[in-house]
């Protein structure tokens, strides 16, 4: 099994470039989360179910491409393979879905390993449970296996209220953090969640429920840090950003891998919070995925220098 395992749905993504232009591409949250972990040089997994169609076979070889286990990449010979459009605009960028009835949101229980011995962390996230209820039976039954193999649940709330009703995701999801051992939400989700408004406040909430390490990203205002009994704001670099699609995604997949190899919550976060701006960079989820490399180079660069003859 590899280090991370990543539970949820991948989609073929369509991003608009304007005109008649639209470039294909790969998404789905959970899916990009092991990519992104992948570039960091993790090994990392994804369980899920894609249709038996050329669009659930692109996404398995590029998930082999990167370097992301597919074993228990399943294909679904009567559901097709979700899809979604990117359109840009003053306001920022815009989803359309094409997943009900997809592939992925059939998964039931019975997908899963009989253990998960050898995993370090399960990641999941609230769209994982939203896009059907045996998705999300799917969701709890490995979130208790991950707790019997000794693994850490690392789970992201990604709120999507056209998926489901706020009355059953609110429940749901409260539940999740209050099981999970890394929390990654959202500032904007979160503040739905609880009702609450102050990102200190809202990390401490969290924090109450029970999950060892709360990272809660607010884009461009950076990243607000719980573990070991600490409090931290890391900020999140200037960078010319054209398309946030996935950044948080790339936070969590960056996050995590760090976690797994051996950094501290706070080290994490540095440099997760560098690979999600460096994400922003292009255009789409997948692509612009920076490696380890890019990652420690732009954080090189971003080292004060120290005067000639200092020691």
């Amino acid at each position: 099994m590899p280090d991370i395992l990543c539970l949820g749905e991948p989609l073929l993504e369509f991003n608009h470039l304007g005109g008649a232009d639209w470039r294909q591409g790969f998404g789905g949250d959970v899916s990009n989360v092991a990519v992104a972990a992948a570039r960091q040089g993790a090994s990392a997994g994804l369980l899920t179910r894609v249709g038996a169609d050329r669009f659930g076979i692109s996404l398995e070889e590029m998930l082999r491409a990167e370097g992301v286990d597919t074993t228990h990449v399943a294909r679904d010979e009567d559901a097709p393979t979700g899809l979604y459009f990117v359109t840009h605009g003053e306001a920022g960028h815009e989803f359309a879905y094409r997943r009900k009835g997809s592939a992925a949101s059939r998964m039931t229980p019975e997908d899963l390993p009989p253990d998960l011995s050898g995993t370090r962390i399960l990641h999941l996230s609230g769209i994982t449970q939203a896009i059907s209820e045996s998705a999300r039976a799917t969701a709890d039954a490995a979130m208790d296996l991950a707790r019997q193999s000794g693994a850490r649940v690392s789970y992201d709330p990604n709120l999507r209220l056209a998926l489901w009703p706020i009355e059953v995701a609110r429940p749901t999801i409260l539940r999740a953090l209050a099981s999970c051992d890394i929390a990654l939400p959202g500032l904007d989700d979160a503040r739905v969640l609880l009702e609450m408004d102050d990102p200190e406040d809202i990390l401490r909430s969290i924090q109450d429920m029970g999950p060892a390490i709360v990272a809660l990203t607010m884009g461009r205002d950076g990243v607000l840090l719980g573990a070991d009994g600490e409090m931290h704001h890391v900020s999140s670099p200037t960078v010319d950003a054209v398309d946030a699609t996935g950044a948080g995604d790339c936070f969590d997949g960056a996050f995590i891998a760090r976690l797994v190899a051996g950094d501290t919550p706070l080290d994490a976060a540095r440099y997760a919070t560098q690979a999600a701006a460096l994400s922003t960079l292009g255009y789409g989820a997948v692509g612009p995925i920076p490696n380890s490399q890019a990652v420690r180079d732009a954080m090189k660069r971003a080292e004060p220098r120290r005067p000639a003859g200092a020691t």
